[in-house]
């Protein structure tokens, strides 16, 4: 009898100090993924995106989130309305519970809702031209609508800053303009290259330009080949840059499209620019390799998915290309991985009629997507509409303008926006020159 009470009360103790290594590990679980559990600044600070929640720890831990706020962002994320722009950026609190086992740990952020959409009451077109002299053409241009659809150009059709003074070759081409985080800042990259002086045999680089008024611009250019001699030694083309803001980072991404001497192929490659944005933090990396290539790559967020819309094309088993125009990956992150679409969406591709310089933007206060692109053969630029980036209209629509633009993009702006641009260059329609 004795010796059974011995054994119970030894099976008792060992069951005991299993619970409490038990325990012990997962506390320790718990408080490991607790640690390691982070919201990106760039959603804390001025969150415009449904936020990424982890459920599950590094460790295995179970996460559940409750918001402070449902109205605003529910418990799992989703962003539901924005702050109105009459006030203070709405702040709330996800708060998360990291369970192990039978033990919980707690752990909260402070979240700031973006504002609601500016209210943008017209549209800036950045773009180089294609029908002037060729040493005039390719130089930064500005026009203006009301409509997005009928365009008038700014310093009747000059340039607003000269290629000379802020790229290397004294030509820029592809210029790609966009709105900051802090809505007051504008972010402009384009392609280093004069073909008029060089030809396309080659070119180096990317201009980068930031202003605070669309009038004033500081720059910076970057030649791969010098700045990064190791990796970019046998560069031979640094295509039609862009730039996007990055909320896990915090940070601005510029994207653009490289060739290499030895290779045919072409791929994207990113950077984060530097604070003053004038030069890269790093040395660029791959980030997107198309099946067959592409060029022209142009990224939008919209719905937890990044649409890189780019030119791509169609190739038979011996390598031949024998179809091309806009198509589109999507992406979870701006790191990919990318899943590509092979379908075409443009509306002359079927009719291989060729298009290049593709760019997406929304119309304002409204929720419909224009799809832009250039007919650089036939001298038109067109577009087709969508409401969710997957389908577009079936039928190109021409814009009207008293310019000839080549691959450009398009932003948003205010009256106010209009009217400094108007009394610097002049030719701003008078509509989004009167009072509101």
């Amino acid at each position: 009898m004795k010796m059974k009470r011995y054994i119970f009360k030894y099976l008792l103790t060992i069951a005991l100090l299993v619970t409490i290594i038990e325990n012990s590990q997962a506390q320790n679980q718990a408080k490991t993924d607790a640690a390691a559990l982070k919201i990106p600044t760039g959603y804390l600070s001025n969150l415009h995106w449904d936020l990424p929640l982890d459920t599950v720890g590094k460790n295995g831990s179970i996460i559940t989130w409750k918001s402070s706020n449902p109205a605003y962002v529910s418990d799992k994320g989703k962003l539901l309305k924005l702050s109105p722009r009459n006030g203070s950026k709405r702040k709330l609190k996800m708060t998360a519970s990291i369970t192990s086992g039978n033990l919980r740990v707690k752990k909260s952020f402070d979240i700031n809702v973006a504002y609601q959409e500016m209210p943008l009451q017209g549209y800036l077109f950045t773009y180089f031209e294609g029908s002037g002299p060729r040493d005039k053409d390719e130089q930064v241009r500005f026009g203006v609508s009301a409509d997005a659809v009928n365009w008038s150009a700014l310093n009747k059709n000059q340039p607003i800053i000269s290629s000379e003074l802020i790229s290397g070759t004294g030509g820029i081409r592809d210029p790609h303009i966009l709105r900051g985080e802090d809505e007051k800042s504008f972010y402009m990259v384009a392609t280093d290259m004069s073909t008029a002086k060089n030809g396309w045999g080659h070119n180096p680089g990317i201009v980068l330009l930031k202003s605070e008024n669309l009038i004033d611009w500081k720059h910076g250019f970057i030649d791969l080949e010098k700045v990064y001699p190791t990796k970019f030694k046998n560069v031979q083309w640094v295509w039609a840059p862009q730039t996007i803001y990055d909320p896990v980072a915090g940070k601005y991404l510029v994207y653009f499209t490289v060739k290499f001497k030895d290779d045919l192929k072409l791929d994207f490659y990113s950077a984060y620019a530097n604070a003053t944005f004038n030069g890269f933090e790093n040395e660029p990396q791959l980030m997107f390799n198309p099946k067959y290539g592409a060029i022209d790559g142009d990224i939008i967020y919209k719905d937890g998915l990044y649409h890189f819309f780019f030119k791509g094309n169609t190739k038979d088993e011996n390598g031949k290309e024998y179809k091309n125009g806009i198509r589109q990956a999507i992406g979870k992150t701006l790191q990919g991985p990318w899943v590509e679409d092979f379908n075409y969406l443009d509306a002359y591709s079927a009719k291989k009629i060729v298009v290049e310089g593709s760019s997406v933007f929304k119309l304002n206060n409204d929720d419909t997507y224009i799809l832009m692109y250039d007919l650089y053969t036939n001298h038109r630029y067109e577009f087709q509409r969508s409401k969710d980036l997957y389908g577009f209209t079936p039928t190109p629509e021409s814009f009207t303008k008293n310019f000839y633009p080549r691959h450009g993009s398009i932003i948003g702006i205010t009256k106010e926006e209009a009217k400094r641009l108007n009394e610097k260059w002049g030719g701003v329609p008078e509509i989004l020159l009167k009072a509101n």
